[in-house]
């Protein structure tokens, strides 16, 4: 399997930033189009970006569009989440993925708690 680790979550106050970083190993990472997803308590877990295989393409949920950019290095096997403008409503705990053509394999997951 490709195995995903996130890094960077934490509490932060309203209108902070924080960057998550997802390191992958097991397989090509390169190949991947990779995706950041989340999922505060009590609602379903959601994509909220993702990157094609070069960097060239990117989506993002209009939740976070204009606040949050989604980069990779492909060199480094890590993508990262830029989140800048936090609200309080963005808590959750945040989950990087590798979107293959048969699966989708998932990191553990890391908490980000916003403050008012």
């Amino acid at each position: 399997q490709v195995q995903l680790v996130e890094s960077g979550g934490g509490l932060v106050q309203a209108g902070g930033s924080l960057r998550l970083a997802c390191a992958a190993s097991g397989r090509p990472f390169s190949r991947y189009f990779m995706a950041w997803f989340r999922q505060a308590p009590g609602k379903e877990r959601e994509m909220i970006a993702n990157i094609n295989w070069s960097g060239s393409n990117t989506y993002y949920a209009d939740s976070v569009k204009g606040r949050f950019t989604i980069s990779r290095d492909n060199a480094k096997n890590t993508v990262y989440l830029q989140m800048n403008s936090l609200k309080p409503e963005d808590t959750a705990v945040y989950y990087c993925a590798a979107l293959g053509l048969v699966r989708t394999y998932w990191g553990q997951g890391t908490q980000v708690t916003v403050s008012s």
